[in-house]
């Protein structure tokens, strides 16, 4: 089955630092733009039917030659694992270049 992608482009607070993230023009995000974690929601990108619903820790920043750079997630209870692309050059609230660069140096 190929993977469906449902367009969810909301605002959300951070479950990890608190940061009222807005939508991202033009995109989706799933993340927090400053500390980079998420949360386990989905199945198939955007569809909100996870169960689990718990925090994703961000584990490794990855390099796609189509998709650019990725930041890719646990999930801290049930360990699933996700790749969500990073827009370091958005105009709203861009992704943190710092938090990165320090789990591409395995700072975090």
């Amino acid at each position: 089955m190929a993977k469906r992608f449902t367009v969810r482009n909301e605002s959300f607070v951070c479950v990890h630092c608190g940061l009222a993230v807005a939508p991202l023009p033009g995109s989706c995000r799933n993340h927090c733009p400053r500390c980079l974690w998420s949360l386990h929601v989905d199945e198939l990108p955007g569809d909100r039917a996870a169960a689990c619903g718990r925090p994703m820790e961000p584990v490794a920043v990855e390099y796609d030659g189509k998709k650019g750079y990725r930041v890719v997630h646990r999930c801290l209870s049930c360990g699933h694992i996700s790749r969500n692309k990073l827009f370091f050059e958005a105009r709203v609230q861009p992704d943190s270049l710092e938090a990165a660069l320090a789990l591409l140096q395995g700072k975090v």
